[in-house]
């Protein structure tokens, strides 16, 4: 459950991304852009945590833990990779929207047209890469939580005479 509810919190951060051809370097963009790092900073946070508090318990009770345990623990560390190069990536979409503000307004020149080009390019990449390794942590996430332990399946035992006898009185 709870690898599921973090993964459904990653997708619904990239899902307020915008997608490439909706990205507008105007006063909304830097609005998503500050209410999305945030709710990605504490999935970041929660991650961390969650992580860290499973391996004091693990450390603490190692009787306790489970393959399950273990599992979940790990699949929350891998996800705090790709989780903290999305909001890396967010870090550095916020710099080209900055960028390509402070070009709109120097004044025109032979180098200000493609240099603006560029900005935008790079806001909308980095805005992609952020989407991608949102997916690619919430995929884990999934992945780990719909795997499970498959039970030790054992052979059912013949019956014996006295189950057999019973059976045909």
């Amino acid at each position: 459950m709870l690898l599921h509810d973090v993964a459904d919190r990653l997708n619904t951060v990239a899902d307020h991304l915008p997608l490439p051809d909706q990205i507008q370097p105007d006063p909304a963009l830097s609005e998503i852009l500050d209410d999305e790092v945030r709710h990605l900073a504490r999935l970041l946070a929660c991650l961390v945590g969650e992580t860290a508090f499973r391996h004091r318990a693990a450390t603490r009770y190692p009787t306790r833990v489970t393959a399950t345990h273990r599992r979940t623990t790990l699949a929350l560390a891998r996800a705090a990779e790709p989780t903290g190069a999305a909001l890396a990536a967010l870090g550095a979409a916020v710099h080209y929207l900055g960028l390509h503000v402070d070009l709109t307004h120097q004044a025109p020149g032979p180098a200000r047209t493609p240099a603006i080009a560029s900005a935008h390019q790079g806001l909308v990449d980095r805005i992609g890469e952020s989407r991608t390794c949102l997916a690619r942590a919430a995929k884990h996430l999934r992945a780990a939580a719909d795997t499970r332990a498959t039970p030790a399946v054992t052979a059912p035992s013949p019956p014996t005479a006295s189950a057999t006898a019973s059976r045909t009185r």
